[in-house]
């Protein structure tokens, strides 16, 4: 459906919406309206939908983007809650690493890194094969790693996000050369600043072009010598 297809999170929402206003008694419409709440931002919105949806399809594989609601809103318990049932036992193994990513961030909110950690030590994590959702998953015990002031190992970890994300859709990138201290200028805006250095320059030039002849107007002679210095003196 259109929702899926729009590239712009918020178009995706307002397609969402419309097609919840034609019919909102089907699940998948309820289901899709959840998830674009969600990448928007729309916590409450979020949990609402998705808990409509999930009573009318029965599905339970986006108690993931549940749980990261109840956390976005403050609710850590609820989260942690959702994260242990005995329906996410039952999901999809992507589905469970997934509230196992929510997990460790629900304990780094709570202040305990070394949980947040543990929460991610999966057999997946070093079993050597790559999967759709590695890269996710070496990056959020990255983010972890460096909680608990594990920089080496948090390195480690996103120089194997970087590896698996052959989509870019994380920026493991970036904070690698954060950690490594190497820092990427933006060449858009370097352009600009010297574009603007540039201007800068000019108006002091022209601004010294002018008093130069307001002074010569007001009678006062050319230093080093020149005065009188032209044809007919």
């Amino acid at each position: 459906m259109a929702a899926e297809l729009a590239t712009d999170p918020e178009q995706a929402y307002r397609f969402a919406q419309a097609a919840r206003h034609l019919a909102a008694r089907i699940g998948v419409v309820r289901e899709v309206n959840g998830i674009m709440a969600y990448r928007t931002g729309r916590w409450a919105e979020a949990l609402a939908e998705l808990r409509a949806a999930r009573r009318m399809t029965g599905r339970g594989e986006y108690l993931s983007l549940m749980a990261d609601s109840e956390r976005a809103l403050g609710r850590l318990d609820r989260a942690l809650e959702l994260a242990h049932s005995d329906d996410a036992r039952r999901l999809p193994r992507a589905a469970q690493v997934e509230l196992r990513i929510v997990e460790s961030g629900v304990r780094r909110d709570q202040g305990l890194a070394d949980a947040a950690v543990l929460a991610l030590q999966v057999p997946e994590l070093s079993d050597g094969r790559l999967r759709p959702w590695s890269a996710r998953l070496f990056y959020a015990y990255g983010d972890a790693l460096l909680a608990a002031d594990r920089p080496e190992a948090a390195r480690e970890a996103f120089s194997r996000a970087v590896v698996a994300d052959e989509d870019e859709e994380t920026d493991a990138l970036a904070r690698l050369d954060e950690l490594d201290g190497i820092w990427v200028e933006d060449l858009e805006d370097a352009e600009d600043w010297d574009d603007a250095s540039e201007d800068e320059d000019d108006a002091s030039e022209d601004e010294d072009e002018d008093e130069s002849d307001e002074d010569l107007e007001d009678g006062d002679e050319p230093e080093d010598g020149l005065a009188g210095s032209g044809p007919g003196a």
